[in-house]
């Protein structure tokens, strides 16, 4: 199959504190924001070496167990299923974020070391302190609004698998490179998802092996590839992109860090579409097609035209759901679902 030969645009001398985010999420595409991370002192130390970078993390250990997941050398890196997609390739384990750095280091210049991930670690849970140390200072309103979730990512070479995210981010190459594979939500059917119930970390990942994708398996993954985007990201470098662009991310190096920036511009009372999807897997999915296509209109004009359409020729007084939501409606329909799903 063809490489993508597209690139994701950089952004030269972008400053955390006057970073245009909400508008640069709202233009739909990913972006590099280069060396905006530059001074972070976790990339300075990284530049020193491995040994460095792990030295300066462990500074931060705050004695609470992590997750790690941890496959063998045999898997390359890459964590996913096992062959029949019944079990997955790795094993998850607790211990100590020390433990684990020390593991990393031993390994460094082992070909036959296992592959070891720490992902989606809490900072101020497990790190405390490190915010003041590598967080960057985002001022877009938009954060101040909506605060996001800031989570660090340790390990050696390692392959995340191609997935979406319901939330936006910022992710920051802080020891290492990385590379963000990238395709717009559009492609989900070219990327083959996997199982539902069994994720490697919680969300649907890709079937595809981008190092030998099977052109007869998954055809469309040809469309993917042509739909796709590569970024290249050295430390000090942060990558923005939207909600719900897969992706996958390889770490490059023998020890590698990131830092990331989860965020919703959303209300705290609107419920996952998550939840959303599995109901209507539930309830439409598997209805006659001429019934399907009446529904699609239906959402189109109550969920996915503009918010206050359907209710908008009615009287304010009886609009009901349709007006805007506040945190009470909010638990009235939630209240009102909960009964409907348990008749």
């Amino acid at each position: 199959m063809p490489a993508i030969a597209r690139r994701t645009r950089v952004i030269e001398g972008a400053d955390a504190r006057s970073l245009a985010v909400a508008d640069l999420i709202a233009e739909g595409r990913p972006a590099i924001l280069r060396g905006i991370a530059r001074d972070v002192p976790l990339v300075a130390a990284g530049l020193q070496g491995a040994e460095s970078a792990i030295a300066w993390l462990k500074q931060f250990d705050g004695g609470r167990p992590v997750t790690a997941y941890v496959g063998d050398a045999a898997i390359g890196g890459r964590f996913g299923y096992a062959d029949d997609c019944t079990a997955l390739n790795f094993a998850r384990e607790r211990g100590s974020l020390s433990g684990y750095l020390d593991r990393l280091l031993a390994g460094l210049d082992d070909p036959h070391a296992p592959a070891i991930y720490i992902g989606s670690t809490d900072i101020d849970s497990y790190l405390p302190g490190l915010r003041e140390q590598a967080a960057l200072p985002f001022g877009d309103p938009q954060l101040e609004a909506h605060p996001p979730l800031v989570s660090i990512w340790i390990g050696n070479r390692t392959t995340a698998a191609a997935h979406y995210d319901m939330s936006n981010n910022i992710a920051v190459t802080l020891v290492g490179r990385r590379r963000f594979t990238l395709f717009p939500p559009d492609q989900a059917a070219n990327l083959y998802p996997g199982p539902l119930e069994l994720t490697p970390a919680g969300q649907v990942v890709s079937m595809v092996d981008f190092d030998a994708p099977d052109p007869v398996r998954h055809p469309g993954f040809a469309d993917a590839l042509a739909a796709g985007e590569v970024a290249e990201m050295e430390p000090g470098d942060a990558l923005i992109y939207p909600a719900l662009w897969w992706h996958q991310v390889e770490a490059l190096d023998p020890f590698n860090a990131m830092i990331n920036y989860w965020w919703n511009a959303a209300p705290r009372f609107v419920d996952t579409p998550q939840t959303t999807l599995l109901h209507a897997m539930l309830s439409l999915r598997d209805r006659p097609e001429h019934e399907k296509a009446g529904w699609k209109a239906l959402f189109d004009y109550y969920v996915f035209g503009p918010a206050d359409r359907a209710g908008a020729h009615l009287p304010e007084a009886a609009r009901g759901n349709l007006a805007p939501l506040d945190d009470i409606k909010a638990r009235r329909l939630r209240a009102d679902l909960l009964n409907r799903l348990n008749r």
